[in-house]
């Protein structure tokens, strides 16, 4: 990569960084700055290796969102092959990293300390206990018969349903197991997860877990590697901590040279908000790719760093009734030359074989070249998903073609 570095650890001065500059080290740190192309050999550890972690959805109106951040990166590629790598390869594990995200396998320790707080807050509220003989029944069927769905695991009729979620108690004793790092997943069938115990999938060196603060530390310093720069705000949410938490490991990093303090023009006003440069990032002289992003993108999924980044401000707007819905029901936002430039309302229609744009907007200031721009991501993400054309509805004020061919 082109472009340079900030002082080191030697120097221990407020170095300032540019609006521009801090998105060029964000974009770069998360992985858009490589070749477009995929490798031959182990293609994705590019994209996965700068995210560290892969947040999980189940929304699939138009693909599931775990496979965006490598096609984003990357452009069109198998699906099912990242799933193989994903499920089927060893390295990786699923776990509440930030919300529910594929993880390194080698990761799992830094989180024993989560699997405590979740162990000591159901014990607190009175879950544990209320549900004691399902959870034993659980590990029994789960010792017995090795890898179950929870449909496997309950017994006859599907069982009473709960609070959560309308789950049912076995439900809720599998999600609590899960919490508490005894259980695992096993790979998926329709997205659903296939459980087991821990210590039937894991090596033993996934078992263990890391002392707390070793463990902030870690975490903090790979949110810092993914975010290239960030806040104490970017730098906790990357991996949910708290900000005592996430402060006290800043602190120690910064102490140790790996986090550089900085100050981003721009960030805080006329008081400006502390920020720190991992001292491996780089600011490359020029990065301005086009993308669409999965909603649940690092890029935009701390919707603060994202106002404070690139002036976007973003809801997802799933869960808003249709009436009071601004973009739409599932908007992907929309890059253009490294700013976030505009939205669009996507769904894929299979049986028809097309890609339905429901509703395309543009920001503000949007480049001039922002539809032209829309227009070729919305092609390739049509012939990604295997879909023949796109049709668009019209709805927001983006222009584009009423319809248009997949890419060849």
């Amino acid at each position: 990569m082109t472009g340079s570095a900030l002082s080191g650890s030697a120097d221990r001065s407020v170095e300032p960084l540019s609006a521009a500059e801090a998105r060029r080290v964000a974009l770069a740190a998360q992985g858009f700055s490589g070749s477009a192309r995929l490798r031959k050999r182990r293609p994705f550890d590019p994209a996965l290796e700068s995210l560290h972690v892969l947040q999980i959805d189940s929304v699939n109106v138009f693909a599931r969102s775990h496979y965006l951040p490598v096609f984003s990166r990357h452009g069109g590629y198998d699906a099912a092959a990242l799933d193989r790598h994903l499920w089927g390869s060893g390295e990786f594990t699923e776990y509440w990293a930030h919300e529910a995200a594929f993880i390194p396998v080698g990761d799992r320790p830094l989180f024993g300390w989560r699997m405590d707080r979740f162990r000591e807050r159901y014990a607190a509220d009175g879950r544990t206990s209320q549900l004691a003989p399902v959870l034993d029944a659980v590990r029994a069927r789960l010792a017995d018969g090795g890898p179950q769905f929870v449909r496997e695991l309950e017994d006859g009729p599907r069982e009473r349903r709960g609070p959560w979620w309308d789950w049912s108690d076995t439900k809720r004793a599998v999600e609590m197991l899960f919490a508490w790092g005894e259980v695992v997943t096993a790979g998926r069938e329709g997205f659903q997860r296939r459980y087991a115990l821990a210590e039937q999938v894991l090596p033993p060196s996934a078992l263990s877990a890391i002392p707390r603060e070793e463990a902030h530390r870690e975490l903090i310093s790979r949110a810092a590697r993914s975010l290239g720069v960030g806040t104490l705000a970017d730098l906790a949410d990357y991996h949910r901590l708290s900000a005592a938490d996430a402060r006290a490991a800043v602190r120690d990093l910064e102490e140790s040279g790996e986090l550089l303090p900085v100050r981003v023009a721009g960030w805080g006003g006329s008081r400006p908000e502390r920020a720190w440069l991992h001292r491996d990032a780089r600011i490359p002289s020029r990065l301005a790719p086009d993308a669409l992003l999965t909603p649940f993108d690092p890029v935009v999924w701390f919707r603060p760093r994202a106002e404070r980044m690139f002036d976007f401000h973003y809801r997802i707007e799933i869960y808003t009734p249709k009436e009071k819905r601004q973009f739409g029901y599932y908007c992907l936002p929309l890059m253009v030359g490294g700013r976030l430039a505009g939205r669009i309302d996507l769904k894929a229609d299979r049986a028809g074989r097309q890609l339905l744009v429901q509703a395309a907007w543009q920001e503000p200031g949007a480049p001039a070249r922002t539809a032209a721009a829309a227009q070729a991501l919305l092609a390739q993400a049509a012939a990604w998903q295997g879909l023949d054309a796109v049709a668009v509805s019209g709805v927001g004020n983006l222009p584009l073609p009423a319809a248009f061919d997949a890419a060849p």
